[in-house]
């Protein structure tokens, strides 16, 4: 037997000439990375396979003539087979047999990081992870004690807070009066300038009772946020209910007037107020309306139940670190903007990490377990709540894949209709942005009792980072720059920073009215 001369093409075939070539053909074998012992053990389990596959008549008794002269055919291949798997090793792994062939780069080097598996790297951290906080949470269960209260989500004040629980069910009567309204306009009994206005009426009425009734009561900060979130989510489903069916009204008198053919105009659903759907809207997880939306075909009862038990295990996990970590933490700070800057930077980075989780774990809980429990009990089909904002590499990117139901709604409602009346992209995403910083002021200034306009800046602080941001992702493409700006801004400075803020202005503002 001898090796051909012809070298190989590839870093993975072996060629492999016999005396015998006139008989048999020649042997190309494909050796990989396994160790001798593959080999062999390949070479044993294709000789058991072959022995094997003529054994079964002969355990039950059975053995034909056929099978008898076939029994020294099998024994001469796997004689054979023995032999090519030895000289394969033999020969495939020759010191003149080069080893090194193509260029490759490094698992973790720049251009290649993205493309491997990091699951054992990803369970590295979780390991650490555990390690880590389970020494944090000894470490304050000793220097602390156990802080949880019993009620500590609902103090006594918020459960006699009637005021605000009944100003809550109270919301439902402006949907109805946005429905006459819509009702009266579809028979064409008043005119569209007063449609308009009336709607303005109705959200600008539907938004100012609440906050009175908020600041009057002198309510818990947890009862007022709830109301002011509530209060938000109902306006906003109000003017895209309004300005929906103002488009539709539109629509259908241009293609009556034959001033746009009905065939370019793309009307999914005909125009009918239908009071049915609006109230399938108001309770629907979306901020947008329409006549009707995807369903699924039934309700998973066992599946809701799994997401109850996770929505309530991570809500005793987010209370558990609010009381156990971050309020001793912001107890013994001082204010941010007032005290030793350096004191001040330790405070802010030593709330941020418990600040992430809660963060992390309201997110979980609120647009993963509720919208999808929500969804699957109103089997509503467009599950979409997000995207993966958390690989976002520019800030610009992370709030259109964030909140899907408040972009959807910016985008259908504030961005495009501005620039079809041409205000400029830039100014159309700066108001929208101006929005969104005005609602957050008021979710939280509002149940504070105070104005002080934190949430404000800290929303519109986005407008530079966004620009920032998108310059970073233009000069150094497929980068993570932008992503790492936005975990140290966003997550670990900006929100640690806020809290400081509101709860020292808190105090101060008891500490004077006391």
């Amino acid at each position: 037997m001898a090796v051909s001369d012809v070298p190989e093409t590839d870093g993975t075939t072996a060629t492999i000439q016999t005396d015998s070539d006139l008989k048999r053909p020649s042997l190309r074998r494909r050796p990989s990375s396994a160790s001798a012992g593959s080999l062999f053990d390949a070479a044993s389990a294709a000789a058991d396979a072959v022995r094997d596959s003529g054994s079964d008549d002969s355990l039950n008794g059975k053995c034909s003539d056929e099978d008898k002269d076939r029994k020294p055919d099998h024994a001469a291949a796997d004689n054979n087979a023995d032999r090519e798997q030895v000289t394969d090793y033999k020969f495939a792994y020759r010191p003149s047999v080069p080893a090194h062939r193509k260029i490759k780069e490094s698992p973790l080097s720049s251009d290649n990081i993205f493309r491997q598996s990091h699951a054992g790297l990803f369970n590295l951290c979780i390991v650490v992870l555990v390690a880590v906080n389970s020494r944090l949470i000894i470490e304050n269960l000793m220097k602390y004690g156990w802080l949880i209260r019993s009620g500590f989500w609902f103090s006594s004040k918020s459960l006699r807070d009637w005021p605000l629980f009944m100003c809550c069910l109270s919301l439902g009567v402006f949907p109805l009066a946005a429905f006459i309204v819509e009702k009266i306009a579809q028979q064409k009994c008043i005119a569209e300038p007063v449609v308009v206005l009336l709607h303005l009426i109705i959200t600008s009425a539907e938004f100012f009772y609440p906050v009175l009734v908020i600041l009057r009561c002198d309510s818990a900060f947890l009862s007022g946020v709830t109301l002011m979130l509530f209060t938000c989510i109902v306006w906003l489903k109000l003017v895209s209910f309004a300005h929906t069916n103002y488009d539709m009204r539109a629509l259908s008198k241009e293609v009556a007037k034959g001033e746009t053919s009905p065939n370019t105009v793309k009307m999914e659903y005909p125009y009918n107020v239908n009071f049915k759907s609006l109230t399938y809207f108001m309770v629907a997880p979306t901020l947008c309306y329409q006549p009707s939306y995807p369903r699924t075909p039934s309700v998973r009862k066992g599946w809701v139940f799994r997401q109850l038990v996770k929505l309530i295990i991570f809500t005793g996990v987010m209370g558990f670190i609010i009381e156990q970590y971050m309020n001793p933490i912001v107890q013994n700070s001082q204010h941010p903007l007032k005290g030793n800057l350096l004191y001040a930077v330790e405070r802010v980075l030593k709330l941020s990490v418990p600040n992430v989780y809660v963060w992390l774990c309201m997110f979980y809980c609120f647009f993963h377990l509720w919208l999808n429990i929500l969804a699957e009990l109103l089997r509503f089909g467009d599950r979409e709540f997000y995207k993966d904002w958390w690989n976002a590499q520019t800030v610009e990117e992370y709030w259109r894949m964030w909140n899907m139901p408040v972009h959807k709604w910016m985008v259908r409602h504030i961005y495009f209709p501005c620039i079809r009346r041409g205000v400029p992209k830039g100014a159309a995403a700066l108001i929208a942005f101006l929005v969104s910083a005005v609602f957050h002021e008021l979710c939280i200034a509002v149940p504070c009792h105070m104005f002080k306009l934190w949430a404000f800046i800290g929303i519109m602080f986005q407008v530079p980072l966004v620009l920032i941001t998108n310059y970073l992702q233009n000069k150094y493409r497929n980068s993570m720059v932008g992503n790492m700006i936005f975990w140290l801004i966003f997550c670990i400075l900006g929100q640690p920073m806020c809290v400081l803020l509101y709860y020292h202005d808190m105090m101060n503002r008891k500490g004077e009215l006391d």
